[in-house]
C-alpha cells in the first residue's frame, strides 16, 4: 500500500518536471532539448555556454541596404548582447542554477517561458525585455521600462516607456536578425575551420516604422509621408501603441523569440558535417534588392500573414526570392495584358502582383521620390472572365508606407481579368479589358488597363471585398490615376505548381502547332474541286455537262 501510495502521489518536484516536459514536448522534441541542456550545463562547458548557444552566428557583418538609413552605432553591440539577454530568461539565479541534473527543470521552465504558446501581448513583453537587456549590455539608450504587476501574478510585469523612431528601427532589425539566424549556420570552432565572414545587408524597414507611427498618429497620413526618413527623429510611440500596431499589422513579430530559441538549439545539436554543407548555401545568396519585391517588403508581408505563405516570404526576406518564381516582369517581358497573360497562364497557385506607379503621371516625376508601390496577393490562378471571381486575397500598400488589407468577408470580388475574346461580336455594353481587384465592374478599387500604361486607384468606399484603408498616401475620395512604371508577378506555389504550368504550356504549344499546319490532302484533287467546276462554268456556261454517277 505504501508503494502504491507513493506512486499515486508523486513529489511536487516530479509533478512539476512532468508538466514542464509535457509542455516543452509540444514545441520541440525532448531528446533534442536534453541534448541541448547537456551541452550547455556540463561543468566542462563553462558558465557562458548557454549565452553562447543562444547568440547569433558569429562572423556576420550587418550593413545597411543601398538608399536606406544606416543602423545605429550601437547596433552590433546590441547583437553581441542578444545571447546573454535571451539566456537571462531561462534562470533568474544565473547560469549556476542550470548546472547538473537539478538544472533540468529550470532549463525547461525557461524554454517554456520563451517558446510555449502564450498571448501575443505576453510574447511581445518578453521580446521587449530581451531588447532592453541587450541595450543595457551595449550601453545603448532604451525607452522600454518594466513595472511590477499590480498583483504580482505576471512575472514579466507591465511594459511602459516610449520608443523613438530610431529605436523602433533597431528593434525591428534585431527581430530580423533573429529570423536570419534560423537559416544561418552556427559557427563551428571545434574543428578549427573558421568560416569566411558573411556580409549581410539589413532590409529596409522604413515602411514598417512609418506604418507604426502613422497608426498611432505620431506622423500625419498626408503629403508629409513622402520622403520621410528615420534619421529625422521626431515624436515616438508609447510601448502600448507599438504593441497594438504589432498585433494588428505585424503579428509575426511575436513569434520571433520562440523561433529563434528553437533554431539556436537545433543548430547546437546538429551534425557539423550537415551544417557545413548548409553554410555554403547560406553565405552565397544574393542580397541585392533589384526587384520590386525587396527583402524588406517580403519580410513585412511575412509578418502580416498567418498562413503557410508566411514561411515563403520569410525565406525570401532572408535569402531572396528564387528568380524561377518570377512569372512576369514588364521591363523584361514587355508591357501589356497579352505579355502578362503569357507568363501567368496555366499557373494554378497563389501569386503576388506588385505594381509601381507615379501618381502625377509623368516621367519627370519619377526622380522626385513620389513613386508608390502596391501589391495584390491572390490565392489562385488567373482566368479570362468578364466578371469578378476568386475565393480569397489581400491588398497591400508596400511603399512608402506598409499596410495589409485582408478580406472583409462581405463580397468576393477579388480578381477581374478580362482579355479580348478571340471571336469578337457586337456588344452594346462591352466590359472593360484589363486587370482589376475589388469594387465592381466599372467602379473597381484597382484597375490596370490593357496596355499596362495607366492604373486607377479608388477610395475604399467603392469596395466591400477588401478591408478599408488607403493604398496611397493622401489618397482622398477621388480616383487617383497614375502612370505605371513596373509590374511584377511572383508565383508562390512552389516547384510542383511550376511543373504543372510547364506541362500546360507544352500542351498548348502542341495544339497551336497543329492548328497552324494545313494538310493539303484534305482538299482533294484539283479536277474534283468545286473551284475548278466554278471556273469551267464561268468559261462556258452553256456547255452541257454530264453528271458522273
Amino acid at each position: 500500500m505504501g508503494a502504491s501510495s507513493s506512486t499515486a502521489n508523486p513529489s511536487p518536484e516530479a509533478h512539476e518536471q512532468r508538466e514542464q516536459e509535457t509542455l516543452a514536448s509540444a514545441t520541440l522534441a525532448l531528446p533534442l532539448l536534453r541534448a541541448a541542456f547537456t551541452r550547455t550545463s556540463s561543468s566542462s562547458a563553462g558558465a557562458g555556454a548557454l549565452p553562447d548557444a543562444l547568440a547569433p552566428p558569429r562572423g556576420a557583418s550587418f550593413l545597411r541596404p543601398p538608399g536606406s538609413p544606416p543602423p545605429p552605432p550601437h547596433f552590433h553591440g546590441l547583437l553581441a548582447g542578444l545571447g546573454p539577454a535571451v539566456a537571462s530568461l531561462f534562470s533568474a539565479g544565473g547560469a549556476a542554477a542550470l548546472e547538473g541534473d537539478a538544472g533540468w527543470v529550470p532549463f525547461l521552465r525557461g524554454f517554456n517561458r520563451c517558446c510555449a504558446r502564450v498571448s501575443a501581448s505576453r510574447s511581445l513583453a518578453l521580446l521587449h525585455r530581451v531588447y532592453a537587456n541587450a541595450c543595457a549590455a551595449a550601453g545603448a539608450p532604451c525607452g522600454v521600462q518594466f513595472q511590477p504587476g499590480d498583483e504580482g501574478g505576471d512575472e514579466e510585469g507591465k511594459v511602459v516607456g516610449e520608443l523613438a523612431p530610431e529605436e523602433i528601427a533597431a528593434f525591428l532589425w534585431m527581430c530580423w536578425v533573429m529570423a536570419w539566424s534560423g537559416s544561418a549556420p552556427r559557427d563551428s570552432g571545434d574543428g578549427g575551420n573558421k568560416s569566411e565572414p558573411v556580409v549581410v545587408l539589413l532590409p529596409d524597414v522604413t515602411h514598417l516604422v512609418l506604418s507604426a507611427l502613422v497608426s498611432a498618429g505620431a506622423v500625419a497620413d498626408d503629403d508629409g509621408i513622402w520622403g520621410w526618413e528615420i534619421s529625422r527623429g521626431g515624436k515616438g510611440l508609447k510601448v502600448q501603441e507599438f504593441t497594438s500596431w504589432v498585433i494588428s499589422t505585424a503579428s509575426g513579430i511575436g513569434n520571433c523569440l520562440s523561433r529563434y530559441v528553437q533554431g539556436r538549439f537545433r543548430s547546437l545539436v546538429a551534425d557539423p558535417t550537415e551544417e557545413s554543407s548548409v553554410s555554403t548555401v547560406d553565405t552565397a545568396f544574393d542580397t541585392s534588392d533589384v526587384f520590386l519585391l525587396t527583402r524588406g517588403r517580403a519580410w513585412a508581408i511575412a509578418l502580416s500573414l498567418r498562413n503557410k505563405l508566411s514561411e515563403k516570404f520569410l525565406s525570401a526576406s532572408v535569402i531572396g526570392m528564387d528568380t524561377e518564381d518570377l512569372l512576369y516582369r514588364s521591363s523584361v517581358h514587355g508591357k501589356g495584358l497579352s505579355r502578362f497573360w503569357s507568363g501567368v497562364e496555366g499557373y494554378k497557385g497563389p501569386m503576388l502582383i506588385l505594381l509601381s506607379a507615379s501618381s502625377k503621371g509623368g516621367v519627370e516625376n519619377v526622380d522626385s521620390d513620389r513613386r508608390w508601390v502596391i501589391g495584390v496577393l491572390t490565392e489562385e490562378g488567373f482566368e479570362s472572365k468578364d466578371m469578378f471571381y476568386g475565393s480569397s486575397g489581400f491588398l497591400c500598400a508596400a511603399h512608402p508606407i506598409f499596410r495589409m488589407l485582408p478580406p472583409s468577408g462581405k463580397e468576393k470580388n477579388f480578381v477581374y481579368s478580362h482579355l479580348h475574346p478571340q471571336i469578337r461580336v457586337y456588344e452594346a455594353n462591352p466590359k472593360p479589358v484589363g486587370l482589376a481587384f475589388g469594387g465592381t465592374v466599372g467602379n473597381e478599387r484597382i484597375f490596370l488597363d490593357e496596355d499596362f500604361s495607366k492604373v486607377v486607384a479608388r477610395h475604399h468606399a467603392v469596395d466591400k471585398t477588401y478591408q478599408h484603408g488607403s493604398l496611397i498616401p493622401n489618397q482622398g475620395y477621388l480616383p487617383v490615376e497614375a502612370s505605371v512604371l513596373e509590374v511584377e508577378v511572383w508565383g508562390l506555389g512552389g516547384e510542383a505548381t511550376r511543373r504543372q504550368q510547364d506541362v500546360y504550356k507544352k500542351r498548348e504549344n502542341i495544339f497551336s502547332e497543329q492548328r497552324r499546319k494545313v494538310d493539303l490532302k484534305t482538299f482533294g484533287n484539283w479536277e474534283d474541286s468545286p473551284e475548278k467546276m466554278m471556273m469551267d462554268m464561268m468559261a462556258d456556261p452553256n456547255r452541257v455537262r454530264r453528271e458522273d454517277r
